[in-house]
């Protein structure tokens, strides 16, 4: 969409000046004068209430105390930093709202290496030198988008999919310069709510008329879900060969060949977008898990050395990214180097118990590469006791599931089988539909010579789960509904997996419906779904389960808060 001119652009602000002269600003620059002359260009357009940043860190203290309406960020910023990682910073950790305007300023020359890249994309870009007028253009249309797709966001930040989908529509049918963006929007919640028929209509739609790139790639994502994985795997490499540098392609492309059994693929897969964009921490930490899982050490060494410095300094940054470098420089044998990235780890994170857990799990690991076994005993034994700290104090997921594996391979390597058997079999049994968990059990079984174990082990669980889930499923069948609702709670509390939690939560909402609503019992409901919504976020069975309590809670008249939402307090 073109730049609005110089009259649509004032009448565009004409039609905003009130939410003007309420808007709060951050301008992000390492340079005062920089900032100093963009808040008096905002200025001479009625913003008067502008903030100014000199780094990362302090933007992050900012939005901590403010909400913005826009922020303006230099792409160079301190440290070795850009207004990228920034931005995906501040939307991952849901630090700013959907309505704030996000715009990144960077000078010509780099503007089409920065914008072909940029996998979380700002709302604008400013191109230095620019003008007052060209500023205004730009803000007017950027705070005009955000007006005509408020209800859009407000309802997808509430959890409300419903309501996302029929504000799109609205969008559609009276904004045609932002329908496309409209149906992309409508089409991903449809997706992301398990309603993939829908959302595959919506993309054909869009493909009937032109084949762009998002559209073909929410069809793939629908066919993979319906089954269609081979259609969806041609589709998708097709789409890179036409459109090479539409990055999200190939992290969907990479899942599905390691779907099939192709994990060699899927690791060049990920490394050809990594060549692409290097600076994607997430990919990195994936082109890792995959070159570990396929014994390619240097690779992994490599990416997660970039995903390690990628994040160090951020609040992005984890426990995790030092424990599986460690890790990685211990399996190839160069414990100096892993032992440099644990006393990283203990300095740069001090006083966090589950970066302490790590570095204790890590040392053992590193004596025991050593043939030391007595440190290694000493440090595991250290480390459980540490583990179970953490469990009294905040629950099992205290510590990482990849943390809490390795610390189940130190055991089974240095023959505590059932303290390491008892972690496995939880974490199988919480995560058993996460095939990167399984594979990361599987995989520990292995290293640890105990591959057979491993293999009974998760068969057990997988059972265990059947069994669990079909008692409960067969008395709502047989009419029994409180024996449903009471099964299905002893699953969820013995077992809090996503589907646990899901089905114990429309096993309770069922009972509602049919008997009555019961503010205790709809707490429940909703805590489960929000239990469920930390294991996966975007699963349509929690998108579906949590619809399902909105339709009970209005029959009842009583309106359902945002799953985004902090609980009740509750009553004495």
């Amino acid at each position: 969409m073109a730049a609005p001119s110089i009259q649509q652009s004032n009448a565009l602000l004409a039609a905003l000046q009130d939410q003007l002269l309420r808007l709060r600003v951050l301008v992000v620059d390492r340079h005062p004068n920089a900032r100093n002359a963009l808040r008096t260009m905002l200025s001479t357009l009625g913003v008067t209430q502008v903030h100014g940043a000199s780094s990362a860190w302090e933007t992050l203290r900012h939005v901590a105390k403010h909400e913005f309406g826009v922020i303006f960020s230099d792409y160079v910023l301190e440290d070795g930093r850009d207004g990228q990682q920034l931005l995906e910073e501040l939307r991952h950790r849901h630090l700013i709202p959907l309505s704030t305007v996000f715009m990144i300023v960077t000078a010509e020359r780099g503007y089409q290496h920065v914008a072909s890249v940029a996998e979380l994309t700002p709302d604008d870009y400013l191109i230095k030198p620019f003008t007052a007028d060209q500023l205004q253009a730009r803000l007017a249309r950027a705070l005009f988008k955000k007006k005509i797709f408020s209800a859009a966001y407000a309802a997808l930040e509430k959890g409300d999919w419903a309501a996302t989908v029929t504000a799109c529509e609205a969008i559609v049918a009276s904004q045609p310069a932002h329908a496309g963006e409209a149906l992309r929007l409508q089409g991903e919640t449809l997706n992301a709510a398990g309603r993939y028929a829908d959302g595959e209509a919506v993309f054909r739609r869009v493909l009937a008329d032109k084949p762009l790139p998002w559209a073909r790639m929410g069809l793939a994502v629908a066919l993979h879900a319906r089954g269609a994985a081979e259609e969806a795997e041609a589709l998708l490499s097709e789409l890179l060969r036409d459109c090479p540098e539409y990055l999200a392609a190939y992290d969907f492309l990479a899942r599905l060949q390691e779907e099939r059994g192709d994990s060699a693929t899927a690791q060049e897969t990920l490394l050809e977008a990594g060549r692409i964009a290097p600076h994607n921490t997430q990919r990195q930490r994936l082109v890792g898990d995959v070159a570990s899982r396929n014994g390619d050490l240097a690779q992994a060494e490599r990416a997660y050395q970039n995903a390690l410095a990628r994040t160090r300094g951020s609040t992005l940054a984890c426990a995790d990214d030092y424990a599986n470098l460690s890790k990685v420089l211990i399996e190839k044998g160069n414990v100096n180097a892993a032992r440099q990235v644990i006393q990283d780890l203990k300095r740069e994170r001090r006083g966090d118990k589950q970066a302490e857990l790590a570095s204790l799990v890590l040392e053992s690991e590193a004596c025991r590469k050593e043939g030391n076994e007595s440190g290694a005993r000493k440090h595991l034994d250290q480390a459980l006791a540490l583990h179970d700290t953490l469990v009294a104090e905040g629950g099992h997921e205290a510590a990482s599931r990849r943390l809490q594996v390795e610390l189940a391979q130190a055991c089974l390597a240095q023959g505590k089988d059932e303290e390491g058997g008892g972690l496995m079999k939880r974490l199988a049994a919480v995560h058993h539909d996460d095939p990167a968990t399984l594979s990361h059990i599987r995989q520990a079984f292995e290293k640890a010579g105990k591959e057979e174990a491993g293999q009974a082990l998760l068969a057990e669980v997988s059972q265990e789960i059947v069994t669990l889930n079909n008692r409960g499923v067969s008395a709502a069948q047989g009419g029994d509904l409180q024996a449903s609702v009471d099964l299905l709670i002893q699953a969820a509390e013995r077992v809090p997996n996503l589907q646990f939690l899901v089905n114990a939560a429309n096993a309770i909402f069922t009972l509602l419906e049919h008997k009555g609503w019961q503010e205790e019992m709809a707490l429940r409901g909703r805590r489960y779904l929000k239990l469920a919504r930390e294991r996966d976020p975007r699963s349509p069975k929690l998108f579906a389960a949590w619809e399902f309590y909105q339709r009970v809670g209005k029959k009842y008249g009583i309106l359902v808060p945002p799953i985004t939402a902090p609980d009740p307090e509750p009553q004495d």
